[in-house]
């Protein structure tokens, strides 16, 4: 009988070492990555597919980029084709996250449409060096009044009329984005419509496009963001562009914080709220419903640490408060 007592009792402790072995997994059969372990760029991977605004593609191969090198197994598909694109591609399931560089509509979050505002910039308007009342213009700035009579009445016509010298009958060359455009949008707000339809002029698809239109054009006046009028490698403007001032106080002359020749002031300007919003704006990104897996690690990464880059590329960071809002929409 003893025999037997002890035999069993063998059995049971055997048996309960076994269990208590399988119970327990080794860190290399673990599927969550710790930091402990080191590994947890190794082990974060998958594509994200991107399409959207012009305005914030410069901005988004820059965070592709540095969020691949901290993840390798993260690849990235980033595509511009203007905001109207982006939200298109967003809603159709095309693409992961659309980069949208104007206010979300309501008939876009009542298809599923889930959204956080990343960084600020603006829409500036743009002419040629060499617009024959270019100096004058830089002297006494331009209206909104005026610009509305330019881009949406159509009252104005020439540019001597934007200086009040009617003996200048040069005409005014109109130029607007062809493509469904954040900053076309923001333009119009400003210049007293309420859409991108609303503006007047010839249409040029893209942002770069405009920008090489205006150059090409003493005549010409378009507009474009802050990003692509600003050579980024030594803060001044493009050569052979001129950013007319906006006279937003209307005294009929361009005042020095009205000027914008470098892209310091500018920046500052947009960073403090002295320039008019719109045409500044915030730069969204928006998913099918709310972002889950891979896609919510990046725009959470792009919403804390991915700040750092947004200034050398010409871009506004949000203000701790608004970093906390998008955040706390993510939740």
């Amino acid at each position: 009988m003893k025999r037997q007592t002890f035999t069993l009792l063998s059995v049971f402790l055997a048996l309960a070492v076994a269990l208590s072995a399988c119970g327990t997994a080794s860190p290399a059969e673990s599927t969550v990555p710790t930091e402990e372990a080191g590994n947890s760029s190794s082990e974060l991977s998958g594509t994200l597919s991107i399409s959207g605004a012009f305005a914030l593609y410069p901005m988004m191969t820059v965070w592709a980029d540095e969020f691949s090198k901290l993840h390798p197994g993260v690849t990235f598909d980033v595509q511009g084709g203007g905001a109207g694109k982006g939200m298109t591609d967003t809603i159709a399931g095309a693409v992961d996250i659309g980069m949208i560089s104007r206010t979300i509509k309501e008939e876009e979050t009542a298809q599923g449409i889930f959204w956080v505002s990343v960084t600020k910039d603006a829409v500036f308007p743009i002419i040629n060096t060499e617009n024959p009342v270019a100096q004058q213009i830089l002297e006494k700035g331009i209206s909104q009044e005026t610009f509305n009579k330019i881009y949406i009445t159509g009252e104005i016509t020439t540019w001597g009329e934007v200086v009040g010298d009617p003996t200048n009958t040069d005409p005014i060359n109109i130029f607007t984005r062809s493509d469904a455009a954040g900053a076309a949008e923001q333009w119009s707000k400003y210049s007293g419509g309420a859409a991108q339809e609303d503006l007047l002029g010839i249409g040029v698809n893209g942002e770069p496009a405009m920008l090489d239109t205006v150059l090409k054009d003493p005549f010409g006046i378009g507009f474009g963001n802050l990003n692509s009028i600003f050579d980024l490698s030594n803060g001044n403007l493009v050569p052979g562009i001129i950013i007319p001032p906006l006279d937003i106080n209307e005294n009929g002359v361009a005042d020095a914080d009205e000027i914008y020749t470098v892209k310091e002031d500018a920046f500052g300007a947009v960073a403090n709220g002295t320039y008019p919003s719109p045409p500044a704006r915030f730069e969204n990104l928006a998913t099918l419903g709310k972002p889950e897996g891979l896609e919510l690690i990046f725009i959470e990464w792009i919403l804390t640490d991915g700040q750092q880059y947004l200034e050398a590329a010409g871009y506004v960071p949000l203000t701790p408060e608004q970093q906390a809002e998008s955040l706390e929409k993510l939740k």
